[in-house]
């Protein structure tokens, strides 16, 4: 079974990096410092994947969102809100499971042996509700109400928080531009700070930023009881063994509620149930 288990987990590693690859792929930009402004920019990715990476292809939907949802030019906004409620009507969280970026990275993360991994703790329940305070605020208010003189919004969340921002764009883009070294304050190491204390929590907690913080999760997350492809249980066939709530490392109870928001659907609780009752 836990060989099982793993092959299917090392099947969704393998997608996961072949989908960030893809997505990253204008590997010249590594090269020059540089990040892509072809027509492929104007499209979004399903994942959390930042637009200022010298590879990414495609624009971040939180970033686009937040650059034009304090904009007086709301048709763009349209697509950006068209576009995540389409991702995750069809697929809900399946996206933060197989196909972003960072959430991969964080999978890789915990992965690195450590005396003792922390399931859940005190005040678990209640902090994963911070994901939807930071999209209500910094990807939607404040963009929307802290404009300047011409009625621009800034992407607060980009600009104030994200990790995987600072991981794919603020430190390569550094690195590879020299010019851009003299210009670094208090905000750029505020950044990596939050980063560093990512890779760390990522280390002993699965998924941190994903439980706690990311903004596109909770978006995704609502969908998930409604979207095409969702879980099923086989209430005939399950015996209430209690393997695959185990098995989760979101800490999500299939039997009780299989399409729960914080499901990301690894397939891991598919793969450990004895009679496959979970479809």
């Amino acid at each position: 079974m836990d060989k099982r288990k793993d092959a299917n987990e090392w099947k969704r590693h393998g997608i996961q990096g072949l989908w960030s690859l893809f997505t990253n792929s204008y590997l010249i930009g590594f090269v020059q410092g540089k990040i892509y402004k072809g027509k492929l920019k104007n499209l979004c990715v399903p994942g959390l994947n930042c637009y200022s990476c010298p590879g990414a292809r495609g624009a971040c939907p939180i970033g686009a969102m937040q650059a034009v949802i304090g904009n007086w030019n709301f048709k763009f906004a349209f697509y950006v809100a068209g576009f995540l409620m389409f991702v995750g009507a069809l697929m809900g969280r399946f996206v933060c499971g197989w196909l972003c970026p960072f959430g991969f990275i964080q999978d890789l993360l915990h992965k690195i042996p450590f005396p003792k991994k922390i399931r859940t703790f005190r005040g678990d329940k209640l902090l994963r509700k911070l994901k939807y305070i930071v999209l209500v605020v910094f990807v939607i208010l404040l963009p929307m109400v802290l404009v300047d003189v011409l009625g621009q919004g800034s992407p607060y969340f980009c600009k104030l928080i994200c990790p995987a921002g600072t991981l794919e764009g603020g430190i390569p883009l550094v690195l590879l531009n020299k010019s851009m070294r003299s210009a670094l304050g208090w905000l750029y190491a505020w950044k990596n700070i939050l980063l560093i204390l990512t890779v760390v929590l990522s280390i002993f907690i699965y998924r941190p930023f994903c439980k706690y913080i990311c903004p596109l999760g909770a978006i995704y997350s609502v969908f998930n009881p409604i979207s095409v492809f969702r879980y099923r249980v086989d209430r005939e066939k399950c015996i209430d063994c209690g393997a695959c709530a185990k098995a989760c490392k979101m800490q999500v109870d299939p039997v009780k509620n299989i399409n729960h928001p914080e499901c990301i659907r690894c397939g891991v609780c598919k793969k450990t149930c004895p009679v496959k009752a979970i479809q």
